[in-house]
């Protein structure tokens, strides 16, 4: 017998070793040993071996299921294991055993070792969570329950602790109602554990029983009002019905608890969430100056600085934030990029993109870059550097090829668009994006057939696409052709796109084009009430002179040429009706 205890012991010790641990009672692995209670157990189990003799076939099962497991057999791992703690009845090879088990997904086999470690060790409170544990991933849960109760009537049970730990094992069961029907009936012997109303409030949570939650969670601040989780909890709970008195909650805890820091940063956040910018900064520069070697605080404050339009202090946080040292030197980078963009420091901005050489915002910092230049009339240089960029996706390429069209049309290169969307178009044939601009080039350079028969393609291939309809229907009111399917386009338009006030301009000047005056003018002042634009601002002008309302269109017409001196639309139809 003694040699077979030395044998066992060893082996686990190698075993042990050689193995990550089996992390139990958690969201992800409910069910499984974690290292402390299989080391506290281990310890008890010491106490309490058989006596049995090491037989060659003990000895050889044994061995066969630690090889089986090390070298990636799961299944006879367990098996084998099991065989061994059934002969031996040792609590230690049991809860080798149950691990085993609880590792490859065998769960019957892990419950049948799991209540052989519980018959050797019936008053186990480690085996008692474990059987607990697997029951509840076993889908038996009735049985679960009443294990969970010999668990909460163990001898020397922290109650508080021991309904965390029950709310670990509970919450990842897939029917959350019947978990919050297990948690309540077992709470509901302790009305005086704050923990137990936590656990029923994340579960009714979880359930979707918010009011349930609230209250309980309420019951829990009442009985521990010192206990920062529940304060969290019952603040989460009001964000949505009640924003101001989840702010309440939190700030009354704060008076009394200033130190708490954790609660202070779900303060500052629920402040910057409900849009109370600065005193949203005020308690981030409380938190900063609490840990001033934290350089996320001082990215915080810049962000919300940035959002203040305080651009100065956002930068000299920002600073602060790189000084210090924050990981994520590129966020601090592009972020100080942005700045310098919106203090119309061009130059500056660019110089801090390409310091941008990784992490999430490199892509939209080599686009800043590609823009800055062409803005800077470094045309050649911005085309190369777009070159430069590489797709991670046909979305992405999509996107450069979008761009590049862009740069080209801001030199005035009709042509030169439309041959590098058709290009592109014929590796992507069926692209919504590309269709659509690549329709809207030919259109530009008088390709009018292919323009149809694009935007044709791209409303069948994407039914819900609202600017293929308005292209296609507004360029049919444009030549005063095919009028009454050019309005049933603009108002399909509409229809799928009710506040875009470029459509709202087509289906008003539809009913121009089909002489309903009244109709055309209700829906361009609509659309002119959205968006002062030259365009629309022609068309409701001309509309209000044939009305007979010459003044008014006189009226808008000068106010928006003041406003857009350059508009071609605008002076196309000043010189034409009052030259």
């Amino acid at each position: 017998m003694t040699q077979f205890r030395h044998l066992i012991l060893c082996s686990l010790l190698l075993t042990a070793c050689a193995q990550a641990p089996v992390q139990p009672e958690t969201d992800d692995q409910a069910g499984q040993l974690d290292q402390s209670d299989q080391s506290s157990q281990e310890a008890e189990s010491a106490t309490n071996l058989p006596n049995v003799d090491l037989s060659g076939e003990i000895l050889f099962k044994y061995l066969l299921s630690e090889i089986a497991s090390q070298r990636g057999h799961a299944d006879l791992a367990a098996e084998g294991s099991i065989e061994v703690a059934r002969k031996t009845r040792d609590p230690r090879l049991a809860m080798r055993a149950a691990q085993l088990a609880l590792q490859s997904g065998q769960m019957d086999q892990a419950v049948e070792a799991i209540k052989i470690w519980r018959e050797i060790e019936p008053d186990s409170p480690v085996a008692m969570r474990t059987l607990a544990a697997a029951l509840l991933r076993s889908g038996r849960l009735d049985e679960a329950r009443q294990e969970l109760l010999n668990v909460l009537q163990a001898k020397d049970t922290q109650t508080g602790q021991t309904f965390f730990q029950m709310y670990q094992m509970i919450a990842p069961y897939p029917d959350k109602e019947e978990a919050l029907k297990l948690m309540r009936e077992l709470a509901q012997q302790y009305p005086g554990v704050a923990e137990a109303h936590w656990a029923v409030a994340q579960l009714a949570l979880a359930a979707g029983d918010e009011a349930l939650a609230l209250s309980e969670a309420r019951q829990a601040r009442g009985l521990r009002p010192e206990w920062d989780m529940a304060a969290s909890l019952e603040s989460h709970l009001l964000r949505k019905s009640d924003p101001q008195q989840a702010l309440k909650v939190l700030r009354t805890y704060l008076s009394r608890y200033p130190g708490a820091s954790e609660i202070r940063l779900q303060y500052a956040r629920e402040l910057l969430e409900q849009k109370q910018l600065r005193q949203a900064r005020d308690e981030f520069q409380r938190l900063a100056d609490e840990a001033p070697d934290n350089p996320e605080m001082a990215f915080a404050i810049a962000l919300i600085s940035i959002q203040m339009n305080d651009l100065q202090g956002a930068e000299t946080q920002l600073k602060q934030a790189l000084a210090k040292g924050k990981k994520d030197k590129d966020t601090v980078q592009y972020y100080l990029g942005q700045l310098s963009e919106a203090r119309k420091n061009e130059d500056e901005a660019i110089g801090y993109y390409r310091q941008v050489t990784g992490g999430e915002h490199l892509y939209a910092a080599q686009i800043r870059i590609v823009f800055l230049l062409n803005n800077r009339g470094k045309f050649e240089e911005a085309l190369e550097q777009l070159h430069q960029m590489k797709a991670s996706d046909n979305q992405q390429r999509v996107q450069l090829v979008l761009i590049e069209a862009q740069l080209l049309r801001s030199s005035n290169k009709y042509p030169e668009v439309y041959q590098l969307l058709r290009k592109n178009l014929e590796s992507l044939p069926d692209h919504p994006d590309l269709l659509y601009e690549t329709g809207m080039a030919a259109d530009m350079i008088g390709e009018h057939k292919e323009f149809v028969k694009l935007m044709r393609k791209l409303i069948q291939i994407k039914p819900d696409h609202a600017h293929a309809y308005n292209a296609l229907g507004y360029s049919m009111l444009e030549r005063n052709e095919n009028l009454a399917e050019a309005m049933e386009l603009v108002k399909k338009a509409l229809q799928l796109a009710p506040d875009d006030s470029a459509i709202m301009d087509s289906v008003g000047w539809g009913h121009y084009r089909n002489g309903n005056l009244e109709e055309s003018l209700k829906m361009l002042r609509r659309a002119y009430a959205a968006n002062p634009d030259p365009e629309i601002a022609a068309h409701l002008g001309e509309v209000l002179w044939q009305s007979g309302n010459k003044e008014e269109a006189k009226k808008i017409w000068q106010e928006s040429l003041k406003a857009n001196e350059g508009s071609v639309p605008l002076k196309a139809v000043m010189k034409r009706l009052m030259p």
